[in-house]
């Protein structure tokens, strides 16, 4: 699933910016095991300038946080942010469109996994 998951967020015009591999990092820095467990920072460069040239202030929601993970029963989980929620949190006009732009094509994603 891992695999698939940068096309798909590419089919709704997303790259994959960031990756964070929580396992790894929680074993070299505390030597502590822990499920498979992966961040993907997407992000989707006109959404983003569109929001950057609204308010700087946006930066701190961005990227766009897609977590993978190992479930139960070895089922693999995907979630993604709500960018309806974190955005209004930063209480700056005229994000909602965007953002309900951005979680629409997040879920679309999830939907085709």
């Amino acid at each position: 699933m891992l695999a698939r998951l940068p096309e798909l967020l590419k089919s709704e015009g997303f790259g994959v910016v960031t990756e964070l591999d929580v396992q790894d990092t929680l074993q070299k820095k505390l030597g502590a095991s822990f499920r498979p467990y992966r961040i993907l920072g997407a992000c989707n460069p006109q959404l983003a300038k569109q929001a950057l040239e609204t308010d700087l202030g946006v930066g701190v929601a961005l990227p766009c946080n897609v977590v993978v993970h190992a479930g139960e029963e070895g089922r693999t989980v995907v979630r993604t942010v709500d960018p309806e929620t974190s955005l209004s949190a930063l209480g700056i006009p005229g994000l909602s469109p965007m953002a309900a732009e951005v979680k629409a094509r997040l879920q679309r994603v999830l939907a085709r996994l």
